[in-house]
């Protein structure tokens, strides 16, 4: 049978009415389209529903059977329906975010701190991985959605960049460098460099750099693990380059961090499925992230790191 829940409501309206008219002025229809709708039904189940005469409308044995049924049916769905909602509205259960290891060291404890004082009762569960691992993960749905270093082939994805930020040279306080306001991309012509591989998604954007300016890069260690690099470097083992996001620095290394120019930035964005909509849940831990984004970029206003470099590439 093809009938449609439209024709079923009409007919238990016309069934508590006793009328087309009245039924109709309570459901927003006319006399001629609740009646239309009746006998559609009427057509689909195959039995005569209400006998009908010039002053009322009176069920019909089959009638009385199906108009019984159909109203606590129709309220249960209304019900089901009204659960569903509040479900899909509810500020509370599990919202599962995945990010690189610089971002989720760097970014996401203030965002998980945040969002436990604003969401109490949403359980903010963190997956840190490599980049590529962060992508995968979005498109098959294991997590809500992530944060990324863009760009990022994303046709299928939808994003938001949040934050834009500079790289960093990081060197040891008796380097060479050490003296200067900032270090020029140049400069780092024949250094030893210490950098993240490409499990970062930093890495595609430090070599662009470098061959933007005909560098060639003398790379000494590829490591995984962005902690790494301060090890590294103080050991003398080579220089490195950073985002901004991985500041500040360990408390009592030797370490320095220098502006590279000119200025390199890489972006941070929001990332989630295209076709697949977040709950209520997510939508707000998506706010929260957005909004320490913006925070930790105000918190660097007046920086002399992130400030504009002059034209002779000083700060």
């Amino acid at each position: 049978m093809n009938y449609s829940l439209r024709q079923l409501r009409v007919f238990v309206a016309v069934a508590l009415a006793g009328s087309f008219s009245r039924a109709g002025e309570r459901i927003g229809l006319s006399q001629s389209a609740v009646s239309h709708s009746v006998k559609e039904l009427e057509n689909e189940v195959g039995v005569k529903l209400l006998d009908r005469t010039t002053r009322e409308v009176v069920l019909t044995d089959a009638g009385v059977q199906l108009a019984g049924r159909l109203e606590r049916l129709l309220e249960e769905l209304n019900s089901t329906l009204l659960d569903a909602r509040s479900v899909g509205d509810r500020l509370s259960g599990t919202v599962r975010v995945a990010a690189s290891q610089t971002i989720s060291a760097h970014l996401m404890p203030q965002s998980i701190a945040a969002a436990a004082v604003e969401f109490p009762a949403i359980r903010f569960m963190l997956h840190d991985r490599p980049q590529q691992w962060v992508l995968q993960s979005i498109r098959q749905g294991e997590v809500d959605f992530g944060i990324v270093i863009d760009p990022i082939q994303a046709g299928d994805l939808a994003c938001e960049a949040v934050l834009s930020e500079p790289f960093l040279l990081l060197c040891r306080n008796d380097h060479s460098f050490a003296g200067r306001s900032s270090v020029a991309w140049q400069s780092l012509q024949g250094a030893n460099l210490v950098l993240q591989d490409y499990a970062s998604g930093s890495r595609p954007l430090i070599d662009e750099a470098l061959a933007r300016q005909g560098i060639e890069a003398n790379i000494v260690q590829e490591i995984g693990h962005p902690a790494t690099l301060y090890p590294m470097v103080e050991a003398g083992i080579g220089i490195s380059v950073l985002p901004a996001l991985a500041l500040p620095l360990p408390e009592g290394r030797p370490l320095l961090v220098k502006r590279l120019t000119p200025v390199v930035e890489r972006q941070l964005m929001l990332v989630r499925r295209k076709n697949r909509s977040l709950s209520r849940a997510a939508e707000v831990i998506w706010q929260v992230i957005r909004q320490q984004a913006q925070q930790l970029t105000a918190a660097r206003c007046g920086d002399p790191l992130f400030g504009e470099p002059n034209e002779d590439g000083q700060i």
